[in-house]
Order: structure tokens, then C-alpha cells, then sequence
């Protein structure tokens, strides 16, 4: 019912009832986009897929579309005049080459430089496979514009956002030529935790160029986002759609990431500080948004993680400026990590990203590290870490379940993983946990924290940790009232 709400094109069809012939053939088609039994039943399966994070636009014409690009590639140069214009029927398409974009406001707490060098990369992932040329203005009219709303933004109930998960994002068709994304999103521009701004953009820019939906797994125009990878390119069918109807680029088809401006927005540095007023200063960085990483070591010194920084907080709640990870604590360690947690036997500095784990003792890496998590049963991509004293053991949790680990040999204990039913209270996608010098655990996710009775086993309060968490380093720092996701207009 969440999904019927939010989502008008499936609202308007459940009025006629869940057995009528048009509700079940929006159900199948739903269904064939995202690779589930055809059966027109909106069954257990199909409910929980709805659930999922993705884009606002409709799959309504998405099958249609796909038919007739399937259709013109099977054809042949016979069918070139016409298909065209058959498959131009579904999301319309611009009658010129050269378009322009604005970017019209964005989440103050990304860096703007960054942020642009996303956005033009997205725009050259199709430039790059068809025949357009995209420019960027910076004030006045543009073919297509990016912008970023809060809940009911004058677009219909239908298209209003959600907060985090739900619809990320939505965009219009050719001529109308405008993106929107939801602000209360956890963006970042890196392959760590949050949406990656990068892939969404791409692909509502595919929406306002009058691409439908693609069936294809692997698609950058499939409804559920494509995870972005080293490997990222656009899928035969993401290639075929724009080809139809635009043609192909003139020097030749480059398919890949532009790689030069792929590297320079996945992390910001110091080297780009915020010159901007109304962008805050790079010291409140993790406060206005959310963090990859927290670990709390035996001098009750905070550790927050970040893209490529990492903040110190010592008692009192005195935050540091932002550090680079590389230099010089901790060398070896990539940007975006997962999980981190301080070992409360030995002092010891664990941390984890992807398949990899890595541990340090003081600012050295012991020998054998970075190490594969797979050979020790430890989950891929954990959503935080802690050092739980009432086991004497790591724990990593990573979804519904948790895994109790013997820190020497980073193995996980029999009988494990468990539900996360265990901790009761405490919500699946944690970004990091701790335990506080007052003898509870907390737990984070975006903005808010869980405070864990050890006694109990049970969550006994919940807020905003900037907003209400001295000790987190934010106290003084958030001058603009607590609000943690913000967004400002663009003015040049």
C-alpha cells in the first residue's frame, strides 16, 4: 500500500480493484523490469521489490520501448527511418544536438567543485555514445535542469519524496528537461556509504533525453540505480536507446567513464576548501551530513570517518579540522571505509571496506594486512563495527544479522551470524556503534542514533546525534540550528 500510495501511476490503477485486467498487466509489467515471476499477482515478492530504493519515473511504457529498440537492432538499416519515430512515441525526444544544463541547487554540504565535475561526467557518459554535445550555464534559461526538493515540491503528491530510500529521484521527458533529487538523501560523490550523486544523475539525465526504463540487470536506465564499480560502463541496451534516437557520435563510439573527471570527484580535499559562504566550512563537514565510520579508543578519543578525512573528538566534545587518512596515521587505508572499531583488549585499530579488512597497531599496519575478509567468513561490505565488552569480542553488522569475530585470527564464531532481533531496537543498516563512557552503546544511521541498554539488551532512547550528542564534536560547529540536510540555491 506504501508503494500504491507513493507511486501515482499504480495509485490510480488499484482504484479500479487488485483483479481488474489493467492492474495486473501494470503488476506484470513492473514485474518484467525487475526480473520476477510474471504472474500479474502482487504477491509477497513483488511488495518488498516496490520497497526498494529507485527512481521516481513510471515503468509504465518501459516494455514498449524496449520492444521497439529490440525490434530496430534486429531490423536492421531497413528500419532506420521509422523506428526513430516509433520509439520517440514513448519519451519523446529533443530536435537539436547541442543542449545545455543548470545546476540550480544541490545539498550545501557537498563541495560545489566536486559536485560539478559529477555532474558534467554524467553528461558525457551519453555524449560520449551518441551524437549530443552537453554545456553547462550558470545562471538563466537551460534545456535541462538539476535541482534538488523536500517532500511535495509543486510536482503532484505523486512525485513527492519520501527522505531516505524510497524514490531517490525523478525526471521529466524531452522538452520539459528537468531532474529532480531528493535533498533528505544521504549523497555523496564517493563508491563508500550513501547514494552515489553520480549514477542517479546519469541516469535521470537518460530520463530527460526520452529514455525509458530498461529491462537490462546491468543497465545504467534500469528503475534500481546500477552500483557503481571500477568497471562502470553503459550496458549495450543504455547505448542502443540513445542511438535510437540520436544517432552516433562522429568521432567514433568511447563507451567508458571520462576517468580524469571520475577521479577527481570521488573525494575532496583540503586543496579545495570552502571558499563559498554558503557551503559551511570543511570543520563541520561530517556534522551537516552523515559519516562513514565511528570508533572510540581507550583515551575516550572519537574517531569520525569521511571520504578521505577523518575527524579526532576528545572529551569535552572539541572536534579537530579534518585529517587526510593517508598522512599520516594510517597510510595504507582507502577512502569511503565501511566499518571501524578500536579493540578495548589491546588497543588495536581494525577497519573494514568491501572484501578487505585491515589492522593497525599505534599507526603501523601488521604484517599480513590488508587481508581478505572472504577467508575468515566475514561479511563483504559490514555497516559498522564495535568492540562489544560483554563478549569481549568484535562484533560486525551488516543488515538484518551481526557476526561475533575473534579478533587474532579475524574469525567469525560458530553459530554465527544471528538475527539482529538479538539487539532489540536496533535498526538494519547501521553506519557505525560505539560505547560510551556512560556505559551505553550507540548506534548511527544518517541522522539519528539508537542508545543501547547493555543490561536491558534493548534500545532505550533515540534522536538526532549532531543536534543532541555533545560529545560527538557538533556543539558549537552546527550554527545553523541543527538542521542536518540542507540545500541553497546556485548564485553565480
Amino acid at each position: 500500500q506504501t508503494f500504491l500510495e507513493k507511486y501515482g501511476y499504480f495509485a490510480e490503477l488499484a482504484a479500479s480493484g487488485p483483479r481488474s485486467a489493467r492492474f495486473k498487466e501494470a503488476v506484470r509489467e513492473f514485474q518484467w523490469v525487475t526480473h520476477l515471476p510474471l504472474s500479474g499477482v502482487l504477491d509477497a515478492s513483488t511488495a518488498r521489490q516496490m520497497s526498494l530504493p529507485r527512481c521516481g519515473v513510471s515503468d509504465a511504457d518501459s516494455h514498449t520501448a524496449w520492444a521497439e529498440r529490440v525490434r530496430a537492432l534486429l531490423s536492421g538499416r531497413r528500419a532506420k527511418a521509422r523506428r526513430g519515430k516509433r520509439y520517440a512515441q514513448q519519451g519523446g525526444k529533443w530536435y537539436k544536438r547541442h543542449l545545455t544544463y543548470r545546476i540550480v541547487n544541490w545539498p550545501w554540504y557537498l563541495p560545489r567543485h566536486q559536485v560539478r565535475l559529477a555532474v558534467k561526467a554524467a553528461f558525457e557518459l551519453w555524449s560520449n555514445v551518441s551524437a549530443l554535445l552537453f554545456g553547462e550555464v550558470l545562471d538563466g534559461p537551460a534545456d535541462i535542469r538539476l535541482a534538488f526538493f523536500h517532500g511535495d515540491h509543486n510536482d503532484g503528491l505523486s512525485n513527492a519524496f519520501d527522505g531516505p530510500g524510497g524514490a531517490l529521484a525523478h525526471a521529466f521527458f524531452p522538452r520539459r528537461g528537468e531532474a529532480h533529487f531528493d535533498s533528505d538523501e544521504r549523497w555523496s560523490l564517493h563508491s563508500g556509504k550513501g547514494r552515489n550523486l553520480f549514477v542517479v544523475v546519469a541516469h535521470e539525465i537518460g530520463h530527460t533525453l526520452g529514455l525509458e526504463h530498461s529491462p537490462v540487470s546491468n543497465a545504467l536506465m534500469s528503475p534500481y540505480y546500477k552500483k557503481l564499480g571500477k568497471d562502470f560502463v553503459l550496458s549495450w541496451d543504455d547505448i542502443l536507446a540513445v542511438q535510437n534516437l540520436y544517432g552516433k557520435p562522429s568521432r567514433g563510439s568511447a563507451v567508458r567513464l571520462p576517468g580524469k573527471l571520475f577521479a577527481h570527484f570521488q573525494g575532496w580535499s583540503p586543496d579545495f576548501p570552502g571558499t563559498d559562504p554558503l557551503q559551511g566550512t570543511l570543520g563541520s563537514y561530517y556534522c551537516q551530513s552523515f559519516f562513514d565510520a565511528i570508533a572510540i579508543d581507550a583515551d575516550h578519543k572519537l574517531y569520525i570517518f569521511k571520504g578521505l578525512h577523518y575527524w579526532v573528538v576528545v572529551q569535552g566534545g572539541n572536534a579537530t579540522e579534518p585529517q587526510l587518512l593517508q598522512r599520516p596515521r594510517w597510510a595504507e587505508l582507502p577512502a569511503g571505509i565501511d566499518a571501524a572499531a578500536v579493540s578495548e583488549a589491546d588497543g588495536k585499530f581494525y577497519f573494514f571496506k568491501g572484501g578487505r579488512c585491515w589492522r593497525y597497531n599505534g599507526s603501523s599496519l601488521e604484517e599480513g594486512f590488508p587481508q581478505k575478509c572472504s577467508t575468515s567468513n566475514l561479511p563483504r561490505h559490514p555497516d559498522a563495527a564495535l568492540y562489544f565488552q560483554q563478549l569481549r569480542h568484535l562484533v560486525l553488522f551488516k543488515g538484518p544479522k551481526y557476526y561475533v569475530v575473534r579478533e587474532e585470527a579475524l574469525q567469525v564464531e560458530p553459530y554465527y551470524p544471528r538475527s539482529l532481533r538479538d539487539w532489540h531496537g536496533v535498526p538494519a543498516g547501521v553506519n557505525g556503534a560505539l560505547t560510551q563512557q556512560d556505559g551505553f552503546v550507540y548506534f548511527f544511521r544518517d541522522d539519528q542514533y539508537w542508545k543501547f541498554d547493555q543490561a536491558k539488551l534493548q534500545v532505550v532512547a533515540t534522536g538526532k546525534w549532531a543536534a543532541q550528542l555533545p560529545w560527538i564534536g557538533c556543539w558549537g560547529r552546527n550554527s545553523r540550528g541543527g538542521v542536518l540536510f540542507r540545500y541553497t540555491v546556485c548564485s553565480p
